[in-house]
């Protein structure tokens, strides 16, 4: 088997190009007349590097990208149009070519004769295993419109408190620039003026003062050295969290810290409660989901957690049983599981239980930014002003010794 690449045409006369797998450019001509395009072109892809391809690795498909293609898809289906003719329509109006030559990728897979899931599943990179396995129920169920409006909703929903998160971290990200500028502009340049007129007035510099000039010229001279040093650093810590031992211990690190500890657990639970809640309500089995799910929370302690919930229901048990026993989870979601568990209404007090820690989320980061705000800047005042009392403590040895 070899990779093709062809040109075609469609039954509207539209240029198509892509790249295929056949046993012979025959083969593949034969394959694209089954789907209803005209070759005009087809030639074996020679071995090496397609620049164009490879390009296109780098370009994302934003979450705003799935919901409209979710959205749109959903309405089509409403309206009585047919899969095939629905992906067609939606290829000429997505904007974003990564994903409309994923689409078409997708569309002519199924014309060939692959369900959407299966075709859907030849993405992982765009589309997630949780977006494949919720199509797959929805295409079991007969409810595919019902599907693809509720991913929409989840993706919007976590798009939503993503972006909450990123713009109360803004503004003391924007503190902390500033301040490590301000510093380093008084260090690297204004400190070193002072010293030249301190060493030509032959005044002995004070400890601090000496500190913070060899600091400027460190910073001046070996700039380089010190980005390679962080970079180095950086990569270090980053290679560790990925080794399990790490993964773990800094998973666990960001639960136990104050003030973030409980931010991040509180992110994790609406993540959980609204992931666990869109499968169950869309028909995907119950330890399906909580496979998917341990996937999904984003962190190795949490996982866990799952992992033993989904082996304690495959023996009979309850989800909240699990829950209580790990002591990971608040009381009150455990409480509200059980309920609904009980009364068979597991999803609707998932969705409940979501809405509640978004909300609660919106609040502690207020109190956190709050709380970072004077912190930064009081941090930063002490910092600029030890700097500058260096600088002015050999000043007034200079006026003594000029008094003199």
């Amino acid at each position: 088997m070899s990779n093709y690449l062809y040109k075609a045409r469609d039954g509207e006369g539209k240029a198509v190009t892509g790249i295929m797998e056949s046993a012979s450019a025959e083969k593949l001509a034969e394959k694209l007349r089954e789907l209803g395009y005209m070759p005009t072109q087809i030639k074996e892809a020679a071995p090496g590097v397609d620049l164009d391809r490879f390009s296109q690795r780098f370009k994302r498909v934003k979450p705003e990208d799935i919901i409209m293609f979710n959205v749109q898809l959903a309405n089509m289906i409403d309206a009585g149009l047919t899969l095939i003719n629905s992906l067609n329509i939606i290829c000429r109006q997505i904007e974003n070519k990564k994903l409309r030559e994923v689409v078409e990728e997708v569309k002519r897979a199924v014309e060939g004769g692959s369900s959407f899931s299966d075709a859907l599943a030849n993405h992982p990179k765009i589309f997630s295993k949780l977006f494949v396995d919720m199509v797959r129920a929805g295409e079991t169920s007969g409810r595919l419109n019902v599907v693809l409006n509720r991913l929409a909703h989840y993706v919007e929903q976590q798009e939503d408190l993503r972006q909450q998160v990123k713009n109360a971290l803004f503004y003391p990200a924007i503190l902390v620039i500033a301040g490590i500028a301000v510093v380093v502009l008084i260090v690297s340049f204004v400190m070193p003026k002072f010293v030249e007129v301190f060493n030509r007035a032959e005044v002995p510099l004070p400890l601090p003062t000496q500190i913070f000039y060899a600091l400027g010229l460190a910073l001046t001279h070996y700039w380089y050295l010190i980005i390679f040093v962080i970079w180095l650093a950086f990569m270090g810590v980053r290679m560790y969290t990925r080794t399990e031992k790490g993964g773990y211990r800094f998973d666990r690190l960001k639960l136990s810290l104050p003030v973030i500890g409980p931010l991040a657990r509180k992110l994790i639970i609406s993540r959980f409660s609204r992931t666990l809640a869109t499968l169950v309500e869309s028909g995907v089995p119950i330890l399906h989901s909580l496979d998917i799910v341990r996937e999904v929370v984003g962190n190795r302690i949490i996982s866990d957690v799952v992992k033993n919930v989904r082996d304690s229901v495959e023996e009979g048990e309850r989800i909240a049983k699990e829950l209580k026993k790990s002591g990971e989870f608040p009381q009150d979601m455990v409480q509200m599981i059980s309920v609904g568990e009980e009364t068979g209404k597991l999803g609707h007090m998932l969705n409940k239980i979501s809405g509640f820690y978004d909300n609660s989320v919106g609040y502690s980061l207020k109190r956190l930014i709050a709380l970072i705000e004077p912190v930064f800047i009081i941090i930063l005042g002490i910092l600029v002003g030890f700097i500058m009392a260096s600088m002015l403590l050999p000043m007034f040895d200079m006026v003594k010794a000029i008094s003199r």
